[in-house]
C-alpha cells in the first residue's frame, strides 16, 4: 500500500509540475483565418488490474497508455491527427495511428474528408462510456478507424448524413503480431498457420441521424438513426472475393441528467473458405482472434454525470451491457457487462471498473471466444484508471 501511495503521489507532482507549464502552449492560431488554429490535447494513463482468472492479479501501479491527439481548424480548411501508446510489458511496445486527416468545408454543413478517420457507422465513435469499451469494438463495428474519403452534411438543424467509402485499414504499426498492430479490430494475416486469412476492401458506408422534436418535454432530447456496411473481403489463399453486410439502428435519449444509448444491428460476411469455415480471423492491440462470420449485436449503455459533488470533484456512474449472438446455433452467444463510476477534477480523472465477461477473448477467453465460444465460463476484470489531461 505505501508503494502504490509514493507512486501516485510522484507520478502527479511530476505531471502537474511538467505538464502545467506545457498546457499554455496547447492552444494557438485563430481557427477564423486563413491561417487556422492548431489544438493539442491527449492524456496519460496509470491503472491496477485485478483478474480473478490468472493467478497474476497484477496488483501494481503501472503505466498504461498515452494519447496525443492535434486538431487544426481554419475558415476552409480542418484536419486531426492521433497517435496511441500502450504498456503490455515495456514503455510503448504496442502502439497505433488512430486518425490523420485532412477535410475541406465545402459549406458551413457540408464538409468532405480525406485519410484515416473514424467509419461512419453507429451512434458515434464509441457506443458506451466505458474506458475498456463494449465487446462490439473487439468484432471490429465501433470504433473503427480506415482510410478513405468521407462526407458530412447536415440536411437541416434536426438530420445529418454521412456517407463515405474506404480503400483498406488504417495499416500495421508497432507490436510483436504479425499484422494486428492496430488501434482498430480489422481483417489480419493469422499469427496462427492453417486459419482463414482474408482482407477487407472497397467499404461503401452510410449513415442517417435525426433529432426527434419534442416539445411538450423540454428535458427530454431523443435522436434516432441507422447505418449500413458494404465491403468486398478477399480471400487472400485463392483470391476470391466474397462481402459484407451489416446494419445498425440506434437510439440516445438524453433526460436531464441522465444519458442512455441503444445499438443493435447484424453484421454478415461470406469469405468462401475452402474448407467452410464460419469464422475468419480480426486483430487488433497486438493480438488475433477468430469472429464468427454471422451476428448480432447489442450495446446497451446507460450513465448520469454530478458535477461538483465533493470538493469540486465531478462523477459520473455508468452501466455497460454488450452483447454477440453469434451464428450458427451452436456458437455461443458472448457477453460483456461493465459497471463503472469516474471522478473528474480540473486536469485529473479516476475510474474504476469491473467487467464480468462470457466467450470474451480480452477478459480470459482465448482465440475462439468470439467464434465457437471457450466454455471457460463467467470471467472478472476490475481495473482502476489514473489520468492526467492536458
Amino acid at each position: 500500500m505505501l508503494k502504490w501511495k509514493i507512486y501516485i503521489f510522484l507520478g502527479g507532482a511530476l505531471s502537474t509540475f511538467s505538464l502545467d507549464l506545457f498546457a499554455e502552449n496547447l492552444r494557438f492560431g485563430d481557427a477564423h483565418s486563413d491561417f487556422g488554429e492548431v489544438t493539442i490535447s491527449g492524456w496519460l494513463r496509470a491503472n491496477i488490474m485485478d483478474k480473478d482468472y490468472t493467478d497474476d492479479r497484477e496488483h501494481n501501479l503501472k503505466f498504461d497508455a498515452a494519447k496525443l491527439a492535434i486538431k487544426y481548424e481554419a475558415k476552409n480548411i480542418f484536419g486531426a491527427l492521433e497517435y496511441r501508446c500502450y504498456q503490455f510489458n515495456t514503455l510503448c511496445d504496442f502502439s497505433s495511428l488512430v486518425d490523420a486527416n485532412l477535410g475541406y468545408k465545402l459549406s458551413e454543413d457540408n464538409t468532405i474528408t480525406f485519410g484515416i478517420q473514424e467509419i461512419p457507422f453507429g451512434p458515434g465513435r464509441g457506443w458506451s462510456t466505458s474506458w475498456f469499451g463494449g465487446m462490439v469494438i473487439n468484432a471490429g463495428l465501433e470504433d473503427v478507424h480506415n482510410l478513405g474519403i468521407r462526407y458530412s452534411s447536415n440536411i437541416n438543424s434536426t438530420t445529418k448524413f454521412d456517407g463515405a467509402f474506404f480503400t483498406r485499414d488504417a495499416g500495421n504499426y508497432t507490436g510483436k503480431s504479425l499484422d494486428s498492430a492496430h488501434y482498430s479490430a480489422n481483417y489480419v494475416k493469422p499469427d496462427q498457420k492453417n486459419q482463414p486469412y482474408v482482407k477487407e476492401k472497397n467499404m461503401l458506408l452510410a449513415r442517417l441521424i435525426k433529432e426527434i422534436p419534442l416539445s411538450n418535454q423540454p428535458d427530454l432530447n431523443l435522436k434516432l438513426g441507422s447505418s449500413y456496411w458494404y465491403s468486398d473481403i478477399e480471400n487472400k489463399y485463392d483470391s476470391q472475393t466474397g462481402h459484407r453486410n451489416a446494419w445498425s439502428a440506434f437510439s440516445k435519449i438524453n433526460y436531464k441528467n441522465a444519458n442512455v444509448t441503444l445499438t443493435l444491428g447484424r453484421n454478415k460476411v461470406t469469405h468462401l473458405d475452402s474448407l467452410g469455415r464460419d469464422y475468419a480471423v480480426v486483430g487488433s492491440f497486438d493480438s488475433s482472434y477468430n469472429l464468427a462470420n454471422e451476428a448480432s449485436f447489442y450495446t446497451f449503455d446507460v450513465n448520469y454525470p454530478m458535477k461538483d459533488v465533493l470538493y469540486g470533484w465531478s462523477l459520473t456512474p455508468y452501466l455497460t451491457y454488450s452483447a454477440l449472438q453469434k451464428q450458427p446455433r451452436e456458437f455461443e452467444r458472448s457477453n460483456r457487462n461493465i459497471f463503472g463510476i469516474q471522478a473528474d477534477k480540473g486536469h485529473f480523472s479516476v475510474a474504476a471498473e469491473y467487467l464480468l465477461s462470457k466467450n470474451d477473448p480480452f477478459i480470459g477467453g482465448n482465440a475462439n471466444s468470439f467464434a465457437q465460444g471457450d466454455d471457460l465460463g463467467w470471467r472478472g476484470l476490475l481495473n482502476i484508471l489514473l489520468f492526467y489531461n492536458f
